[in-house]
């Protein structure tokens, strides 16, 4: 077993070795069984062994037990005997206590270091599953990432994204033009979202520093693949982050990673756990997706492993792909429930022995029916396996302790501090700000020749042609030159054809014109 994790004894006197082969770890597994069955023990036994290994691993914390990894065993821990009695019973020789390095995480900052990515890196698909929209909300979300992208706008945090659809809905008629309909009702319907997730702390999850890879494969002075364990006890409140984010990861992972090929051991070993929740009331592309990554992630070098209560949550296409698989007890009280649990047996290779689907309902506590990969990628027979006792703490730390290793982690001070650098809500909130501003400056100067008119309009009421446009006011005539000799008898001469005299005389004029024609 030097080559392989070992999981515990299996045989009929549970002194064979079983174990996972380095080699095909990387070929993903299950981990299946009902509530109380042992899961999560054997989940933080397998994440010694890989760590033991030089192994990363990362996982997520769901009721809080598994921090005691962090810290080593104790022999005067209540089960001490029975621990130290399994593993003699099992071949276990180099049975001892130990802890292991750990690095907590925690999307609210509280338990852990913080974990969060951006906007822009979890994408249209997997934002509108985490949002529950329909397909034309989805459809306009997309519009949004493509006018993020076509003008440069950086999508880092929950109100970058609310401040982005705000100028879709705007410039929705424009945009109607070219992408097709965009509502002002689907992007009210997404905004009412947005703030359901805001108000489940979602916030904490988009921002900067997003989280690097690199310090998810770390390993320690000794060689040893350091444990990420994401606090997840509170985040299991909202089922839905919690399934979305660690599928983000995992796309993560499979998009930046490089291509590895069969290593000798893998690179990252994941653990869904609650796997069920990534596929309830899933669509069909998100399904598609974890498909596609499940099938080409071990390229990578990253072991996928899912654990949920039964098998039957896992979509028979991504159960295929699981090579490595223990099966804690299925308990059968209805139809349905035996139906599933004969299905769940006919995936094994049957062990002449015993009858699988008999095994898999009487195993009790601490055991499962496992079968690994061996040579050549084959899958092993079923077999009864005993699993071995964990070296470290099994429950929970305290609060000082988990406080000591996450003050002392090689990554402290990192990502604790969030950092809100320009991005599309300031530069939609400075384009908005312009433009109010010359909006603004056009109204005062709209205002400005409407008074300007005003002012001409009533100049031109008052306006006196034969006074060279000076007003007739009072005691003006007296501030005009004299008159000339010449201008002095042509009013004389006016006004006296104004008279009497002077019509007679015109009419005297005109009666001669008349006669003469």
């Amino acid at each position: 077993m030097d080559e392989a994790i070992f999981i515990g004894g299996g045989g009929v006197d549970y002194g064979v070795h079983q174990g996972i082969a380095l080699k095909y770890a990387n070929r993903h597994g299950l981990v299946a069984g009902a509530t109380g069955t042992g899961k999560s023990v054997t989940l933080q036994i397998m994440a010694e062994g890989f760590s033991k290994a030089g192994v990363p691993v990362f996982l997520s914390d769901v009721k809080g037990d598994l921090s005691g990894l962090c810290d080593a065993g104790s022999e005067t821990f209540k089960l001490h005997d029975a621990f130290t009695e399994r593993a003699g019973k099992i071949g276990f020789s180099d049975y001892c206590y130990e802890k292991f390095p750990v690095l907590f995480w925690d999307l609210f900052g509280e338990q852990g270091h913080p974990i969060r990515t951006t906007i822009s890196e979890m994408g249209p698909l997997l934002l509108a599953r985490l949002l529950e929209l329909s397909d034309a909300q989805e459809g306009i979300l997309n519009i949004a990432f493509r006018v993020a992208d076509e003008q440069g706008l950086a999508l880092l945090d929950l109100k970058d994204l609310q401040a982005l659809l705000v100028w879709v809905g705007e410039n929705r008629s424009e945009l109607s033009l070219r992408y097709g309909n965009v509502s002002t009702a689907s992007i009210g319907a997404i905004q009412r979202q947005l703030l359901v997730l805001e108000n489940q702390g979602g916030t904490k999850l988009f921002g900067e520093p997003a989280l690097e890879l690199s310090d998810l494969m770390r390993t320690d002075t000794d060689g040893r693949g350091m444990i990420s364990i994401l606090a997840a006890d509170k985040l299991m409140g909202s089922p839905r982050l919690y399934a979305t984010f660690l599928l983000w990861l995992l796309s993560e992972l499979f998009e930046e990673l490089p291509e590895v090929g069969d290593p000798d051991k893998p690179k990252l070993v994941f653990f869904f756990d609650e796997a069920h929740l990534l596929f309830d009331d899933a669509p069909k592309a998100l399904v598609d997706k974890v498909e596609q990554v499940a099938r080409l992630i071990r390229s990578k070098g990253v072991g996928v492993y899912f654990i949920t209560q039964n098998p039957a949550d896992v979509p028979e296409d991504i159960l295929g792909q699981l090579g490595n698989r223990v099966q804690h007890a299925l308990r059968a009280f209805t139809a349905k429930d035996r139906k599933e649990l004969k299905l769940a047996a006919e995936t094994y290779r049957d062990n002449p022995r015993f009858k699988t689907e008999d095994v898999i309902r009487e195993v009790g506590v601490g055991e499962a029916v496992t079968s690994f990969l061996e040579k050549k990628g084959v899958p092993g027979v079923a077999e009864r396996t005993l699993i071995r006792p964990p070296s470290s703490h099994l429950g929970p730390v305290d609060g000082p302790v988990r406080r000591g290793v996450i003050d002392s982690s090689p990554i402290a001070g990192k990502y604790e501090t969030l950092r809100d650098r320009d991005s599309a809500y300031e530069i939609l909130t400075r384009r908005a700000a312009e433009a109010a501003r010359e909006a603004e400056k056009a109204e005062a100067q709209e205002a400005e020749a409407e008074a300007e008119a005003e002012r001409e309009f009533t100049s031109a009421r008052r306006y006196s042609p034969g006074g060279g446009g000076t007003s007739r006011k009072s005691g003006s005539s007296r501030s005009r030159a004299p008159d000339s000799l010449g201008e002095a008898l042509g009013r004389a001469v006016i006004k006296e054809l104004g008279g009497t005299t002077g019509r007679r005389i015109v009419r005297g004029i005109l009666g001669g014109l008349f006669k003469a024609r």
